[in-house]
């Protein structure tokens, strides 16, 4: 019985993935990958002289296909191969492919080693200068408005009663809306917004929604974070 291994590759600078990352992607037999496109070029990046070799291992493993592959990577790890699940960036699993064939891998008794390293979430929460001691994670808030305020307001209520800094992926079509939300349920709170983390135009900024709202009427891109705590 093979392996299952969750590695975690770098959300910006290169530099930060891990060696014990390196090791493992060099000696698993496959590497299923959300975007092969990010994985060869870390591949380009630290194996020179072996890219050839570490590409034959790739295979696409990203969301729309997971249901359809899971069964191919179960019968690999119970044939004796060890396979890395990597993502475009970051922790695999994390409002990302992976949960469902890790469940499975669990049922079957197969072995999931995790080799941690780069994630957006603690590097923006230990930057924000927001409390660090609770924090709730709630990945990327629903895309239909409705069903988006819904979940701010039951969040509402339960930060009533376990005060934490809240944690929020979102893309940069999706901010103002969000932010537009928050602020219908939360008030003109003030939030952090942490932008390209560990990249080159990395952007922190810590305002009420009102002003930030403002800043970012325009075009942005890149990963953001939203964070804020009521206390």
């Amino acid at each position: 019985m093979g392996n299952l291994y969750i590695v975690a590759t770098p959300i910006g600078n290169l530099q930060d993935i891990t060696l014990r990352a390196l090791e493992t992607l060099e000696e698993v037999d496959f590497i299923a990958s959300e975007d092969t496109r990010k994985t060869t070029i870390l591949i380009n990046n630290f194996f020179k002289g072996k890219e050839r070799l570490m590409q034959d291992k790739l295979f696409s493993y990203y969301e729309q296909v997971e249901v359809q592959k899971i069964p191919q990577v179960v019968n690999l790890l119970k044939n004796g191969k060890n396979v890395a699940l990597v993502s475009d960036a970051g922790t695999p699993a994390v409002s990302d492919p992976g949960f469902k064939l890790i469940r499975e891998c669990i049922k079957e008794g197969i072995s999931v080693i995790s080799i941690p390293g780069p994630s957006s979430i603690l590097p923006s929460l230990t930057s924000s200068g927001l409390p660090t001691d609770k924090f709730l994670f709630l990945g990327f808030l629903p895309q239909k408005p409705g069903h988006r305020v819904k979940l701010l307001e039951n969040l509402r209520e339960s930060l009533k009663f376990i005060n934490s800094t809240v944690i929020i992926f979102e893309s940069p079509y999706k901010l103002v809306k969000s932010l537009l939300d928050i602020e219908k349920v939360f008030g003109d709170i003030e939030v952090v917004i942490v932008r390209e983390i560990t990249k080159i135009h990395e952007e922190i900024k810590k305002d009420k929604i009102s002003n930030l709202l403002d800043f970012y009427k325009g075009k942005i891109k890149g990963e953001i974070v939203i964070l804020f705590n009521l206390k």
